[in-house]
């Protein structure tokens, strides 16, 4: 499944070759209308046709184009992928969803599990309120965590895995965090010692931002 290394990896890949294009139309494939979760395939195409890609981030597990007029955001869930073309091997009856544009290029989304979603929101309000911090922004501190971590009962892992909490880590990057601070995951949070606590954050960060740079683990 895409942590967010992975997904960082296919923000900074499709940014610099969507920022400016213009969306004309979004439909969804092999008759797939769940793709959409926030709205029909209708609303979807009333919102987003005409509007300019003035950005694309990342936010947690999703990919947020920035638009004009708000926000259209994927998660690619467990087997999600953005393809900006297509190869012999890309099946048509994987695919999801295409963006077209307005300069006759496209967007493909290629799911094979189907689970994964395209949103809407006029703004991000909703997504930055129901996730918590990023591991790689500089208000994730030692102090940060440890103070945290002191607030919960709840095992290790378990706390860690919560989009709530910690924004972006899953279960690849979570065991390996926990593996080089010697931590098992089901030790309660509030019995984690500062020590082992500021080698857990050293070990999130070097191990996100190592597999960002190597593009990806999955």
């Amino acid at each position: 499944m895409p942590e967010l290394p992975e997904v960082e990896t296919v923000v900074r890949y499709i940014h610099p070759k969507i920022v400016g294009k213009t969306i004309q139309k979004v439909v969804p494939q092999n008759n797939y209308d769940k793709v959409f979760a926030t709205h029909t395939v209708r609303q979807f195409n009333k919102l987003l046709t005409g509007q300019v890609i003035k950005n694309v981030m990342r936010r947690g597990k999703f990919i947020v184009f920035n638009l004009d007029r708000g926000h259209l955001l994927i998660h690619l869930r467990m087997t999600g992928r953005i393809l900006l073309k297509l190869s012999e091997d890309d099946k048509p009856k994987h695919l999801t969803a295409i963006i077209y544009f307005k300069d006759k290029s496209s967007l493909y989304f290629k799911d094979y599990r189907k689970f994964g979603r395209l949103y809407y929101y006029d703004s991000l309000d909703y997504i930055n309120n129901k996730l918590g911090i990023e591991p790689l922004s500089k208000s994730f501190t030692g102090d940060w965590l440890f103070k945290n971590l002191q607030n919960y009962k709840r095992q290790l892992k378990p706390l860690l895995l919560d989009q709530g909490f910690i924004a972006g880590l899953g279960n690849i990057y979570v065991d390996e965090a926990l593996w080089f601070a010697k931590l098992h995951p089901q030790q309660i949070c509030l019995s984690v010692s500062r020590k082992k606590s500021d080698i857990l954050h050293s070990a999130i960060q070097r191990l996100l931002q190592t597999a960002i740079d190597n593009q990806g683990t999955t």
